[in-house]
């Protein structure tokens, strides 16, 4: 037959487990009483008065905690504001520069020469005379 069938009936029939019906609870009560975290809340390492004469101070340190979070969102956002009005004066800065050199060019002579030419006027080819007014004339 069966090889396995035969080695099962050999062995002989399992036996039973034995369900316990003790309660386990005083137990793990205990053990929960004895560890750090059972004895803070079970006795009671900060009593209510304790508790209540700390409550001004954890007020100030939650309120220093708040100014500290804001003035760090303020610095942020003037940082922020630094850089947006630094890039700002760069446009600014490059548009002088491209207008100065504009002028610059405009106001050559020979430019010049050029935009009034259409108006009729024309470069002096000799040079300017010389005005003398007398003292006494005047």
């Amino acid at each position: 037959m069966n090889k396995f069938r035969a080695d099962e009936e050999e062995i002989g029939p399992e036996p039973e487990l034995k369900v316990k019906t003790e309660k386990t609870k005083p137990e793990d009560d205990k053990k929960f009483s004895e560890t750090f975290i059972g004895k803070f809340f079970t006795e009671g390492v900060i009593s209510k008065e304790a508790a209540t004469d700390a409550l001004p101070y954890l007020c100030f340190l939650a309120l220093l905690g708040m100014v500290y979070i804001a003035n760090s969102h303020f610095a942020v956002n003037n940082v922020r504001r630094i850089d947006k009005l630094n890039k700002e004066v760069k446009e600014l800065r490059w548009e002088y520069k491209s207008l100065k050199a504009d002028l610059m060019f405009k106001s050559k002579l020979t430019e010049v020469a050029k935009k009034v030419d259409t108006l009729g006027i024309k470069e002096l080819i000799e040079p300017p005379k010389k005005l003398i007014v007398k003292s006494d004339e005047y």
